[in-house]
């Protein structure tokens, strides 16, 4: 991050991420045209339906951004309990159910000349998974530039990652039970605690050992600066793989991405409208409302991809739908960032 005369900026690579995510996006398309059957060796190498490569650089996404949570800043939450109990009820009451309504009204209903029902239920589940898991990381750039309360969001992002742990499974359950999509629980099961329990562990171990060996500063301001750029190099990498997967079927049906995204788009400035105004109606200070408004509005996509890779596999409907999350995330996102700042109060 760095700031000009006053005016906070979001880093060169991260403000052009829709951008990289483009251009992963083709050539990953271009290298699963021109490789053919013969990149199958990379989508075999799995154990127990989870397929390694991917799940090595989901790792490598994930696990950066676990260094960061300290659950010992949950202490002093009850001192303003309104900010993080709006939080909760948005992301856990409210988003997973409109997300799915979303998707169930485009992809059943409006979409139903172009998709047929089995892949109908594939598209939903995707948009599901997307809409259980509430952001963890961009979420800090977020409100870091609509001049958030940074320890207030750790305490949010903190909270929600606890709730993930117990929450995530049953939801999506329900969710993709309603549709009618199989739920095999032992592999949803396992993803959890593939993708987060144990890297969120080792986040904290390594955060601990750290930080009482180095200190604080060195920690923020030297170690996590450095590993920043591993967790987006994955994740550039992780589309360029999917994409070479999924690069037939974009091929002969290229319409399909803007049709995903119509929902994931109307879904985001929903949930931030809600969250915004339930903010204001509750008065929250916008140090607290700005980056409520922002957890809510944008997802854990690293999760949903990964879950739904190991649900549904690398080349279905519902990890392509996860991975056009990814894709228009970040230019709404910071549409919203612009609303939020024009707004500020």
């Amino acid at each position: 991050m760095s700031e000009t005369k006053g005016k906070k900026k979001i880093a060169f690579f991260e403000r052009y991420l829709s951008v990289w995510v483009a251009l992963c996006i083709a050539v990953g398309i271009l290298i699963g045209y021109l490789t053919g059957d013969d990149i199958s060796f990379l989508s075999d190498m799995e154990i127990y339906k989870v397929n390694l490569p991917i799940a090595i650089l989901i790792w490598m996404m994930i696990y950066p951004m676990m260094l960061q949570i300290d659950f010992s800043s949950i202490k002093g939450v009850g001192k303003a309990p309104k900010g993080l109990i709006m939080t909760v009820v948005i992301n856990w009451l409210i988003k997973p159910f409109t997300m799915a309504f979303f998707a169930w009204v485009f992809f059943e209903h409006l979409y139903s000349a172009f998709i047929d029902p089995e892949m109908a239920g594939e598209y939903i589940a995707g948009a599901i998974l997307l809409g259980a898991a509430p952001c963890t990381a961009m979420v800090f750039v977020w409100s870091y530039l609509t001049d958030g309360d940074p320890n207030y969001t750790l305490v949010q992002v903190s909270v929600n990652d606890l709730i993930i742990l117990v929450a995530f499974i049953p939801l999506v359950g329900f969710l993709l039970g309603i549709t009618d999509v199989s739920i095999p629980y032992g592999t949803l099961t396992a993803s959890i605690v593939i993708f987060v329990v144990i890297p969120l562990i080792a986040g904290v171990i390594t955060n601990k050992i750290l930080v009482s060996q180095k200190g604080e500063k060195w920690f923020q301001e030297v170690f996590l600066p450095k590993l920043k750029p591993v967790s987006i190099i994955a994740l550039l990498l992780t589309l360029i793989l999917l994409f070479a997967f999924q690069g037939p079927n974009i091929l002969d049906n290229p319409i399909i991405i803007l049709l995903i995204a119509v929902p994931l788009i109307l879904q985001t400035y929903f949930i931030f409208f809600i969250a915004w105004f339930a903010g204001r109606k509750l008065k929250l200070s916008h140090a607290v409302c700005s980056p409520a408004a922002m957890i809510g509005a944008s997802n854990f996509f690293e999760l949903a991809v990964a879950v739904a890779i190991a649900l549904f596999g690398l080349q279905s409907p519902a990890a392509l739908v996860t991975v056009v999350g990814v894709l228009v995330e970040v230019p709404v996102m910071l549409s919203l960032v612009a609303l939020a700042n024009k707004w500020k109060y």
